[in-house]
């Protein structure tokens, strides 16, 4: 290198307009031939690598791209496919692939979580019953590609084996460093193919690094990367961790590899003061995160270059390369065709392509001097008008945040005071059965829905068209037999959108989509303002459903701290004062609903856990945080008010302290996709307050066996008292069919009914 160089680490796959997304999905609908599907993706594949190039950005990633998932894609490298799946060796075909994500009629999905502490869902890799071996070198192939095709000399992107084994299971924790040892010489044969292919840059991802490691762990990784130094020394590998900073700095940039990637977004500073105080290897590169890949607000650049000089101290420019703090896979693509956000607004946003050009600037500016780029006063000017501007100062809700104090954040009575007081209201059955809100949005409701917003629909004919949706589930519901029922949602865009475009402070983007788990694309809402409340969000659709039936209808929220983890947040202010204002507004519906007669209200934290920090000695205080706020926003409500809670992918026992602390009456958690692991954890731990377990995969559109739940509910009966349990899907059922849904339903009430007789005969 003679001088600073500009990289990326990733890119959106999903498209400016989501082109990936209605290919993935015509193709599984049968709509689109295979042969059309792989020129199309690849097409898209090539326009993305194209545009990083015209960007002006050097280091090119190649075999960052999925169709599905990074995770998913390096198992099937190694040829880790289930035994459910049938699979006899050699390359894996697209469709089992397929199948291993999404399940089949005889043949369960593998489970689905979330990647650290983001919004997006990764493939749990099974190792039980597999012996790994290179089926395909994927990183080799998506290099040519590029060379041949674009003549673009990329930088292959490979998920490291330590990382990879500890994100997958299948094993005991004493024979983790056996397993890893069986993967080293596939990874070794992947550079050492890439070498002889003339590959000069690799990056490998390793984000276990930024995590809390042991010594072992340390040791390993020195024994793995001299492996692979020895397999391809002629390989420049970049170690690249991304998300926080690294615990053992001079553990790791001391590890046998040419160039390491740090954060200096999300590391709070740390790794820029171990790199001041312990300096920096005169042999190898660093590979500086100083563009937030995480969140879309442009990037005060002067701000930026003083970071880059305290770095510039410690590392000469010639062994410097400049990028995103991690894979620019969780940001939109482009601002460009946002042209209904207020310019102020809009000039103050950063998404993919315009990260890929602050990126370039940067480099610019450490090349030739700041004076020299124009751009970064414009980038100054931006913010700054942002920052002054009404949008961002709300004096009501910055007085009651002030008063924070004065509201009550503790319920009137302990909760076996209430559960009596509930049991006694709502006369409910042994083991309740209910839902976790949503109901299918077909394509009918998404049209109607799309009219509207067009003006093409009134205001009358729509809420007419709504209520019959509410009313047909409401009666599907009571024909199945449910204990307590929901409204259905079908006015909902999505969880988040629909409560944010009823708050101020809020703004929607048009094609801000960003990928959430397989061809699932969300639109994460921007908070750049004060969140205040503005109107009535769920009143109407809920008390009109609670008139149809006599058996309760669940008002259905957005919990604060996953509406802050699932939106874009403003950076100017604390995090957890953004969470704190969002609490107050979600406060004032609840009550609203109180008022009007629901007496059971659902606020969900399916969020909850991902958004805790990489490190546990930072999660008291995430934690602590969000108890408050969702306690701040659900203990105004009395006795006979009975709050619900769900969650998705919540490893129980690692937050039960905190999970407690949310005191809910009821409180519903994923199970059913991690085949029951959750349950253990009540095996070491107590829970004393409503609980339902979620019995069945939403995900998948098979309909589960009658004696799949029974063993789920049976499982979980045994460390559950019968009193406390409830029983409902795993998550909503917005993304499944109707006929699914209801058969799904059917047999979910008729497994409650069975283990509910059995347990009254048994008493």
């Amino acid at each position: 290198m003679s001088s600073v160089k500009s990289s990326n680490l990733g890119y959106p796959r999903i498209g400016e307009k989501r082109e990936w997304k209605k290919a993935l999905e015509q193709f599984w609908a049968g709509k689109l031939e295979k042969g059309i599907f792989l020129q199309e993706i690849e097409a898209l594949r090539l326009a993305h690598l194209k545009k990083q190039r015209d960007a002006g950005i050097e280091l090119i990633p190649v075999g960052d791209f999925s169709l599905y998932d990074h995770v998913l894609d390096t198992a099937v490298m190694f040829g880790l496919v289930p035994k459910r799946f049938e699979y006899n060796g050699g390359p894996v075909s697209l469709e089992t692939y397929f199948d291993i994500a999404r399940g089949t009629k005889g043949a369960v999905a593998s489970t689905m979580t979330k990647w650290f502490n983001t919004n997006y869902h990764y493939i749990v890799p099974e190792l039980e019953e597999c012996t790994p071996a290179l089926v395909e070198n994927r990183p080799l192939q998506f290099y040519k590609e590029a060379k041949e095709k674009l003549n673009i000399e990329g930088k292959p992107v490979i998920l490291g084996p330590v990382t990879f084994v500890k994100l997958s299971k299948g094993y005991k924790e004493s024979e983790f460093k056996e397993v890893v040892e069986q993967f080293v010489p596939l990874y070794a044969t992947i550079l050492a193919e890439l070498q002889a292919e003339g590959v000069e840059w690799v990056q490998i991802d390793e984000p276990i690094l930024s995590t809390t490691l042991s010594k072992e762990d340390l040791a390993l990784y020195t024994e793995v990367y001299q492996t692979l130094k020895e397999a391809a020394p002629n390989v420049k590998v970049i170690l690249q961790t991304y998300f926080d900073s690294v615990d053992h700095y001079k553990e790791v940039v001391s590890l046998p590899v040419e160039g390491i990637g740090l954060d200096f977004v999300h590391d709070r500073g740390e790794n820029l003061t171990a790199l001041n105080k312990y300096g920096f290897p005169t042999d190898k590169v660093l590979a500086a995160g100083v563009i937030d890949g995480r969140n879309i607000w442009r990037e005060n650049l002067d701000e930026q270059l003083l970071t880059l000089s305290e770095i510039e101290e410690a590392v000469s420019k010639d062994r410097l390369i400049l990028q995103p703090s991690s894979s620019l896979l969780h940001v939109p693509v482009t601002v460009k065709n946002e042209e209904t956000i207020d310019p102020v607004l809009k000039n103050a946003l950063s998404f993919a392509d315009e990260k890929l050009k602050e990126i370039t600037l940067l480099t610019k500016a450490v090349q030739q001097g700041k004076e020299s780029i124009e751009e970064i006063n414009v980038s100054k000017q931006a913010i700054q008008a942002l920052n002054g501007s009404s949008f961002r100062n709300h004096q009501d809700v910055q007085k009651e945040l002030k008063q924070l104090h004065s509201y009550k954040a503790v319920r009137q009575v302990p909760f076996d005071v209430r559960q009596r007081v509930q049991q006694e209201a709502f006369q409910l059955p042994l083991l309740p059965t209910t839902t976790i809100g949503s109901f299918p949005q077909t394509k009918e409701v998404r049209k109607e829905r799309l009219k509207w917003r067009k003006g093409e629909l009134s205001d009358e004919a729509y809420e007419a068209y709504i209520n019959e949706e509410i009313k047909k589930w409401i009666e599907i519901q009571e024909d199945i037999d449910l204990d307590v029922l929901v409204h259905g949602e079908f006015e909902r865009t999505d969880m988040v959108e629909y409560f944010g475009e009823k708050l101020g402070g809020f703004q929607f983007t048009k094609f801000g989509w960003v990928q959430s788990y397989g061809s699932r694309c969300v639109k994460p809402p921007l908070i750049y303002g004060d969140v205040s409340y503005e109107q009535a969000m769920t009143i109407k659709e809920t008390v009109y459903a609670q008139s149809l039936t006599n058996k309760p209808v669940k008002g259905m929220l957005t919990g604060p701290i996953t509406i802050l983890n699932w939106s874009f947040v403003r950076d100017d202010i604390p995090r957890y004062d953004v969470a704190n204002q969002i609490a107050l507004a979600l406060r004032k519906e609840v009550e609203a609903l109180e008022s009007q007669g629901i007496s059971m209200i659902q606020v969900d934290e399916p969020a909850l856990r991902e958004g805790l920090p990489l490190k546990r000695e930072n999660w008291d205080s995430y934690l602590n945080a969000a108890v408050y706020a969702f306690k701040l926003a659900t203990v105004s409500v009395q006795n006979e008010t009975q709050i619900h809670t769900h969650m998705c992918y919540s490893e129980f026992e690692e937050i039960i302290d905190a999970i407690k602390a949310l005191d809910a009456d009821v409180i519903s958690i994923e199970t059913s996709k991690s085949h029951g692991e959750l349950i253990y954890a009540f095996e070491k731990h107590t829970y004393n307050q409503g609980i339902g377990l979620g019995v069945y995969d939403i995900h998948s559109p098979r309909v589960p066996k009658l004696e799949e739940l029974q063993r789920n509910i049976d499982r979980a009966l045994q460390v559950l008292d019968p009193a406390l349990f409830w029983i409902n899907p795993d998550c909503g059922l917005k993304t499944r069919g109707i006929s699914e849904t209801v058969e799904a339903l059917k047999v979910m009430v008729e497994s409650a009914k069975q283990t509910r007789q059995n347990l009254l005969q048994n008493v």
